[in-house]
């Protein structure tokens, strides 16, 4: 049961994480939430596994052997319910500290994961200069808080089994000399008195198991209340209760008097920002970095929700469609492409899933990649490494836009595709670029004067909104801000 009850929150807890919006994400470490997801819910198991049947047979043993007592003496009974009492009394008051060493060890633990995720994460860039050393510095040092957030816990637990102990030990001490004045005032003989005692250990060792019980009650409960504080937050960015499916999209993209900022931040990103995109044409987005390219196209796809305005798709409000039917019509190649462990055949195949081989083939030979596939030593079933880490950076980025010729959507978003490849490889992705933007609705942010100038519209963003359009041609004989930036390049 116990181990059901973990699978089955782990997959409510991942069906979560993949609801939360990008604020939650630009919030947290992901190192912290793979520890939500995994030590945190052992213990959760632990506790409903062994937790049910432990209190059982305790609070059993507990009344059953209590009543004995009783029945054989009542006046020694009452003195073992006062040290029962100052025992409960005890427990009470260590069972706030303990929850807070468990808690604080649930952080601790998750410091570690996110340091660890970190390094190994960017393994290549410590390698490539060297510092080692300082990665290890950062470790050692949240490996050494938990150790010391671990010594806290441990202390803490053994105050607490230690008191237990000790209060069990005195009930013992109290019959034996409560039970030995009994016997010499003649109200009780010493066979009732081993009998007492004999109870005494019936009725003791399902308080040891309480004890043992309530330590693995904090553990759980503390794995629990972090569960319970991701299933709580809701995403931002959700279904409308009437939200309707997108479908038959022409691709007419429309921003009108769209403002936007951070959640967490009052700096205005985007200041009224008003343009259209006709059906089939292309948009590029120029500017100096940092002033709202990315975020513009991110509101389309409702990555983010605009502040003030609104975003519009075939004169529909995208906050009105559902997310999924909005989001599988569009598009997007970006400049960090992210290859999923697993072959090239299956991160093709993740714009389509239900995708069929020869569809798969038809998207490569598209990104002009399909040559390059067949060379591999396992072609299409080659496998590519975490991250594509066995593929060139051109390699990848060809891939990634296979997989969106398989996925075949109207609306299209390029975000610096090209920015960090090498001329001969930009060259040919330019061409796959094309061959994908023709005919579709295309948003593409670009630096690179190629990609530029065979946009339908050009248009300048800078302090927070659009400050010049037109065409190459227009823009160059406005001697404003975009011929000051393609000069530059």
């Amino acid at each position: 049961m116990g181990a059901q009850m973990e699978r089955d929150m782990r997959q409510e807890l991942f069906d979560h994480y993949e609801k939360l919006s990008f604020t939650y994400y630009d919030r947290n470490n992901s190192g912290q939430m793979m520890s939500k997801l995994v030590s945190d819910l052992f213990d959760i198991s632990e506790m409903a596994h062994h937790g049910p049947e432990n209190l059982f047979i305790a609070v059993i043993k507990i009344f059953g052997s209590f009543l004995f007592l009783f029945i054989i003496s009542w006046e020694l009974a009452l003195v073992l319910l006062f040290f029962v009492i100052c025992m409960l009394l005890f427990s009470l008051s260590q069972n706030q500290r303990m929850s807070r060493t468990f808690m604080e060890n649930r952080r601790k633990i998750g410091d570690v994961n996110a340091s660890l995720q970190d390094t190994l994460a960017g393994i290549r860039v410590v390698q490539s200069f060297a510092n080692e050393d300082i990665e290890h510095a950062k470790f050692e040092k949240s490996n050494r808080a938990f150790l010391v957030s671990k010594k806290d816990n441990y202390r803490c637990m053994g105050d607490f089994s230690g008191g237990n102990q000790f209060f069990q030990g005195m009930m013992y001490a109290a019959t034996l000399v409560c039970g030995g004045y009994l016997i010499a005032q003649g109200r009780m003989n010493v066979t009732d008195l081993s009998m007492y005692a004999l109870y005494i250990g019936i009725f003791v060792s399902p308080i040891q198991m309480l004890v043992e019980l309530t330590e693995m009650l904090q553990k759980g409960l503390s794995g629990f209340r972090r569960f319970i504080e991701i299933m709580e937050t809701e995403p931002d960015i959700e279904d409308a209760p009437d939200a309707q499916s997108l479908e038959n999209v022409q691709g007419t993209v429309t921003y009108e008097n769209v403002s936007f900022h951070y959640a967490d931040d009052d700096t205005p990103v985007l200041q009224d920002v008003s343009f259209t995109i006709p059906a089939g044409r292309s948009v590029a987005l120029v500017g100096p970095s940092g002033s709202g390219k990315t975020t513009i196209c991110n509101l389309l796809p409702r990555f983010y929700d605009t502040t003030a305005g609104r975003v519009l798709i075939d004169g529909k409000d995208v906050r009105k469609l559902t997310l999924k039917s909005l989001r599988s019509q569009i598009g997007i190649v970006q400049q960090d492409v992210y290859l999923f462990d697993g072959t090239v055949r299956e991160n093709i195949a993740y714009g389509k899933p239900d995708a069929t081989m020869d569809e798969i083939i038809a998207a490569s030979r598209r990104a002009n990649i399909h040559e390059f596939i067949e060379a591999l030593p396992d072609g299409y079933d080659t496998w590519v490494g975490e991250r594509g880490t066995r593929l060139s950076g051109g390699q990848k980025q060809r891939i990634s836009i296979a997989r969106v010729f398989l996925k075949n959507p109207p609306v299209l978003i390029l975000d610096e595709a090209t920015s960090a490849l090498d001329n001969e490889s930009e060259r040919w992705i330019q061409i796959s670029l094309d061959e994908l933007a023709h005919n579709r609705t295309t948003s593409t942010i670009a630096h690179r004067s190629s990609t530029i100038q065979n946009a339908d519209e050009i248009l300048v963003v800078a302090e927070n909104g659009i400050a010049e359009r037109g065409t190459h041609e227009e823009l160059m004989a406005q001697k404003g801000i975009y011929e000051g930036l393609y000069t530059m390049k």
